[in-house]
């Protein structure tokens, strides 16, 4: 059996160049890569023309959807592919799957929570009142590690392509980067920067079209050539399942629709929680199918940009469209997080603690996390964050269930997702 690959080389250090596999491994010519290259961008150009249409963008249900959409198939989309691959083998799709499972139920939960406030405008009870300002404290502490960790992926890519390409230099680059977002957060607030929003994740899913399309051909010329592979997986059993419970941040996102009750009903939040949803849902499991059964085992290493490098071998211009991609992404997620984060933290202390000094605080643990931890483990501690919110948002949905008698039935269902939330908190593992 080949060696494990699922160990980590250290943070931000790039893949090896891949030896048998090369850039051009499949002996394409030089026409044939540029009919593949153009392909791409035509697909991901048509992409983004039918995205920016303007009845499409001006559509309410879209414009709901999109802060959702964009957090859950921002970070995640660059991670994802290469951890599941490397520790999964030919059960990555399986476990894609689970993951846009489990995100759906706990969307549920806080599906049913917009539904219940909507209908009674706060909860009835002091314990479910208490329930609701801890999962504000455990949602503002999880947007402060997941701005550590779309900046951290930020400098990594950020450097990917350049000759200063390695772990201290991503380092300095996502430092400065947060240092930049509280200068602008200080001073001028980010109503301006954050209508980059739906541009940029227009831009986004243009790119992930044409990569899509890209790794269709690619898997199609490898099933016609005899080359696809089924690799065994590196992990099992308890190891395997904690690892899926600390990657839960990845398929993050989707509680954001809760929080836009100042722009839109409660029916056109739970209809863009869902639609954002079973988008990235089908993206996840076509991308990661796709991806799971055409690069073999010990051909190519983990590290925080291994998706580069895995879709050089596909395509030669898919590493600068992924770039742009997630910088762009990256960018944009970790403003909305910021700004998200401040005012957490201010409405929570009534004030005594001002949004900008929110800001500083979230700037703070960026760079100590930054300077102490690696993306893997980041990823880590978001995924315990975050499930520590859907644990309590599922437990008031458990306690609001249980108080509507047509309801009631639901009861269960909430509370084992809150158990397992709890597990998910405690025993969650990042990629070792």
């Amino acid at each position: 059996m080949p060696s494990p690959i699922c160990a980590a080389p250290a943070p931000g250090r790039a893949m090896p160049a891949m030896g048998t596999i090369g850039l051009y491994a499949r002996g394409a010519n030089g026409i044939a890569a540029a009919m593949e290259n153009a392909a791409i961008v035509l697909v991901s150009a048509i992409a983004a023309g039918a995205l920016f249409y303007p009845p499409l963008a001006r559509a309410r249900l879209w414009r709901a959807s999109v802060t959702p959409l964009a957090s859950i198939i921002g970070s995640g989309f660059l991670v994802l592919g290469p951890i599941l691959d490397a520790s999964y083998g030919a059960y990555a799709p399986l476990v894609m799957a689970a993951l846009c499972l489990g995100a759906y139920a706990f969307g549920a939960a806080i599906r049913f929570n917009i539904a219940a406030l909507d209908k009674t405008s706060g909860w009835q009870s002091s314990a479910q009142n208490m329930i609701e300002t801890a999962a504000s404290w455990a949602l503002a502490f999880a947007y402060v590690i997941s701005v550590a960790y779309y900046l951290n992926l930020f400098g990594a890519f950020g450097v990917s392509q350049t000759a200063l390409n390695s772990p201290q230099s991503a380092r300095i680059l996502t430092t400065a980067i947060l240092l930049l977002i509280l200068l602008v957060g200080w001073t001028r607030g980010f109503s301006a920067l954050e209508r980059l929003e739906q541009v940029s994740v227009g831009i986004k899913l243009a790119i992930i079209s044409g990569m899509t399309v890209g790794l269709a051909l690619y898997f199609g010329q490898q099933g016609a050539a005899g080359k696809l592979v089924v690799n065994p997986a590196t992990i099992s059993g308890w190891p395997a399942l904690t690892l899926a419970f600390g990657l839960i941040v990845t398929v993050q996102g989707f509680e954001t629709s809760r929080y836009l009750g100042a722009a839109y009903d409660a029916r056109t939040r739970i209809r863009s929680m869902q639609l954002a949803q079973g988008v990235a849902a089908v993206i996840y499991l076509i991308y990661i199918g796709l991806l799971s059964f055409v690069f073999p085992q010990g051909s190519l290493s983990l590290s925080e940009t291994a998706i580069i490098d895995m879709m050089a071998v596909v395509a030669p211009i898919l590493p600068v469209l992924l770039v742009a991609a997630a910088l762009s992404a990256q960018f944009s997620a970790a403003v909305a997080d910021t700004s998200g984060a401040g005012g957490l933290i201010s409405e929570l202390t009534q004030r005594r603690v001002s949004s900008r000094q929110g800001y500083a605080a979230l700037a703070l643990v960026g760079v100590l996390l930054t300077w102490t931890t690696d993306l893997f483990q980041i990823i880590s501690y978001a995924s315990r964050a975050f499930a520590a919110y859907y644990a309590l948002q599922s437990a008031l949905a458990a306690i609001a269930a249980w108080t509507q008698p047509g309801a009631r039935w639901k009861a269960p269902f909430f509370a084992a997702l809150a158990l397992l939330g709890i597990l998910i908190t405690f025993f969650g593992t990042a990629v070792e």
